[in-house]
């Protein structure tokens, strides 16, 4: 018998990546279990597994939550994102092999083909799996986790400008430019890009979050 598990958790991870469960909304064990007709053991397993991709937060005697990052919290994040996206575009060697251009180009095409549909899960996924292309060529795997675990734990902030056309469009148009740095010398102009590309996102959380404090007091 196949797992449930994985249906629940994707299921729960497109609703949290794209606001339809805000930030600090209560995900309660019961109701699941009405809406996905499991067991209490599957649905357990799909809320720790959530917790452990960074979406929810569990607490003792209370439950679990839809994970709230503080402004603090997404600074330390994107401070770390920085770090390690532009490490790894460091190492990269260039210019890159054609297989690696023709992959991204590709992958690139893809997200396209996702923003004009508005399939928001193929453009998430197809977003990702660009990046992890890229990264993936500095030619270590230690790094590349770590680049693949910061963006996990950024998801919250980026589910935003993942649904916004025009943030999409500026977003698709810099992996060009990735991909025509790619077949250059110079990988501080890419590393520079790399670390650009993560500010709009980073930008319109911080805004929306100062917003919500202003409007608070």
């Amino acid at each position: 018998m196949t797992s449930p598990e994985p249906e629940i958790v994707q299921a729960l991870q497109e609703e949290i990546i794209f606001g339809r469960l805000p930030p600090g909304t209560r995900l309660v064990e019961d109701a699941l279990l009405a809406r996905f007709g499991v067991s209490r053991h599957y649905v357990r397993q799909a809320l720790d597994r959530l917790e452990r991709l960074g979406l929810a937060v569990g607490e003792r005697h209370k439950g679990f939550t839809v994970r709230s990052l503080s402004p603090v919290e997404v600074e330390q994040i994107y401070e770390v994102r920085e770090l390690v996206q532009r490490q790894a575009a460091l190492r990269i060697p260039l210019p890159a092999p054609p297989a690696l251009v023709e992959a991204l180009t590709a992958i690139n095409a893809e997200l396209a083909g996702h923003m004009e549909a508005r399939d928001l899960r193929g453009v998430h996924d197809t977003n990702d799996r660009f990046h992890l292309c890229l990264f993936g060529a500095c030619g270590n795997a230690y790094l590349l986790a770590t680049v693949q675990h910061y963006m996990r734990l950024s998801l919250p902030v980026r589910a935003k400008t993942l649904a916004d056309e025009a943030s999409l469009r500026v977003s698709h148009d810099q992996h060009r430019l990735m991909i025509r740095m790619l077949q250059g010398r110079d990988n501080w102009v890419l590393a520079q890009l790399c670390v650009d590309h993560l500010q709009p996102s980073k930008n319109e959380y911080l805004t929306r979050a100062g917003l919500r404090d202003t409007q608070a007091a």
